[in-house]
């Protein structure tokens, strides 16, 4: 009897191998997104590009910075330089909120206002600084108070009063100056110094050098009743007296210390 051959037991099948060609180029969502990006990239691309040729092209051209009003602190120069330095691009290019600020920039301007004048020009009106006051700092420094009591920076040789006092204060300073100097006119006396101290008590200085203390706001007895009684009794106790105070120290509920200096001089 012929012998069967034993069946050798069958291998598993290896898994197909993976097409080497499938990668990027057989994944469609993939190869749209890349797309739109690259199509994105170069129409952001083709848009800076029109732009920068845009402010390059010889068509309308700006000529002319027309300056409305008269100016008496910031310089022709002032105007030029600062016209050259912001001013770039054609009449539709130009940035305007740039030349704004270059112009706010310079010392004596406290705002400006850009526009464009067809064809070819750019319109400024120029609101310059008032200066009402020298602001003191803790330095020794001087800066100068406009009319609206903001401090700012720049030069002037006009005779200001002088402010001082803690920062942001000066608005303040300000509106108090214009109480105090109208207060004092029926003596002839003007404030010169104005100082407001960290614990908001206020002393002034007049034109003839005289120092006055009126001290803190209070209900009772408020800074401008200090400055009336002042007022009131300061001619009758120069006369008896018959010498110039140096201070006088309105700070009493009901009425005043002197410090004396030389004989009185007369007003």
């Amino acid at each position: 009897m012929a012998k069967e051959k034993a069946a050798k037991p069958s291998r598993p099948s290896k898994p197909a191998k993976r097409d080497k060609g499938e990668g990027f180029w057989d994944k469609p969502p993939l190869l749209n997104f890349t797309a739109d990006l690259l199509m994105l990239f170069a129409v952001v691309s083709l848009a800076y590009a029109a732009v920068l040729a845009a402010k390059r092209l010889p068509v309308f051209p700006l000529r002319q910075v027309v300056v409305l009003g008269k100016l008496d602190q910031v310089t022709r120069t002032q105007v030029e330089y600062a016209a050259r330095t912001a001013v770039n691009g054609n009449f539709f290019t130009v940035d305007l909120n740039t030349v704004r600020a270059t112009f706010e920039k310079l010392p004596w301007v406290r705002r400006a206002d850009v526009r464009r004048r067809w064809p070819d020009s750019i319109e400024l009106t120029i609101e310059e600084q008032v200066a009402s006051a020298r602001w003191k700092q803790p330095d020794g420094e001087y800066r100068l108070v406009n009319s609206y009591g903001e401090v700012f920076v720049a030069a002037t040789e006009a005779t200001l009063p002088v402010f001082s006092g803690p920062e942001g204060m000066a608005s303040q300073i300000l509106t108090q100056h214009k109480d105090f100097a109208e207060a004092l006119k029926p003596l002839g006396r003007r404030p010169v110094e104005i100082s407001l101290s960290p614990r908001q008590a206020w002393q002034i200085r007049l034109d003839d050098g005289l120092v006055l203390d009126l001290g803190r706001e209070e209900n009772k007895h408020p800074v401008a009743e200090r400055m009336d009684r002042f007022v009131a009794s300061y001619r009758e106790v120069r006369e008896k007296l018959r010498l110039q105070p140096t201070l006088i120290d309105m700070r009493y509920p009901n009425g005043f210390a002197l410090r004396l200096g030389g004989a009185a001089k007369s007003s």
